[in-house]
């Protein structure tokens, strides 16, 4: 059997479904030609966002480093231990996505003011070798 890639939502459905129904996983991994950890990821986006979760773009997302701190805020804790039941699927997936996206931006921005402090740090604890100020205007015109 060939197989296409990706998969379309419909494919990953029918697949999930077959899973729920209790087909062996590695059988079904073998004849889609995926991984069988890709089989139980969709299977829990189905359970949690229905089919509309397994429509989502995976991996790195656009604005640079992928080593985000995710919060712990208690706002954070409570929001993902009782997510908001309002609105159709697709659109709750879509605003997990947002704050998925802006929690990995806050993640990033800690990580530079730490980068930042410390090389402020380390440039005051510098010892100076004369009085003279570390840069002069340029003689140059």
């Amino acid at each position: 059997m060939s197989v296409k890639f990706p998969l379309s939502t419909g494919e990953k459905v029918s697949l999930v479904r077959r899973m729920l129904d209790g087909e062996p996983v590695s059988r079904l991994a073998l004849e889609a030609g995926v991984l069988r950890k890709s089989l139980y990821e969709w299977k829990a986006a189905f359970k949690a966002f229905g089919a509309a979760g397994l429509n989502r773009k995976r991996g790195r997302k656009r604005g640079g480093c992928a080593a985000a701190a995710p919060s712990s805020s208690p706002d954070a804790v409570a929001a993902a231990a009782h997510p908001p039941e309002t609105g159709p699927p697709d659109e709750l997936a879509r605003a997990r996505e947002r704050i998925g996206e802006l929690e990995r931006l806050v993640g990033r921005q800690q990580a530079d003011l730490v980068f930042f402090r410390k090389a402020l740090r380390s440039w005051e604890e510098k010892p100076r070798v004369s009085e003279a100020p570390i840069c002069s205007p340029s003689s140059k015109k």
